[in-house]
């Protein structure tokens, strides 16, 4: 009996460890669906972006909000990975082949107010900002 016992115990630990592993590697799935909807919730228009230190303040016209994901790399044909995806916060990974790569957290305040905070490779060189945008007009 005892022998029939632990192999049961052995194969439900095994099947829970199995479970487990599954479960974590469907989390990035999970996170990259069409979610973001907290960027949608930003009102539209002119909004200013002002950099702690001393980078000059820069204007980007918001029209869906993901706009504010890849300040240093404009291109287009860029990866997106969602990291996270909450009510207040996302954070967005992204890769542009050729020019580097980013990672972006926005963290809603208001619909009118979002805090930035970015880091990555744009040109061959580090690059690291964080700043706080503002809409300030319409487009």
């Amino acid at each position: 009996m005892t022998d029939r016992t632990d192999s049961r115990k052995r194969a439900l630990a095994l099947g829970a460890i199995l479970s487990g592993a599954a479960l974590w590697f469907a989390v990035p799935v999970l996170a990259q669906g069409n979610g973001l909807a907290m960027l949608g919730t930003l009102t539209k228009g002119e909004w200013t972006i002002k950099q702690r230190g001393s980078a000059p303040d820069r204007k980007v016209c918001l029209k869906s909000g993901a706009e504010l994901i890849q300040l240093m790399h404009r291109e287009s044909g860029c990866s997106q990975f969602v990291v996270e995806d909450g009510a207040a916060r996302v954070t967005v990974q992204y890769t542009c082949p050729g020019n580097g790569y980013g990672r972006t957290s926005i963290r809603r305040e208001t619909g009118t107010l979002v805090q930035l905070e970015s880091q990555g490779i744009h040109s061959g060189m580090p690059f690291q900002m964080t700043a706080e945008a503002r809409r300030t007009g319409a487009c």
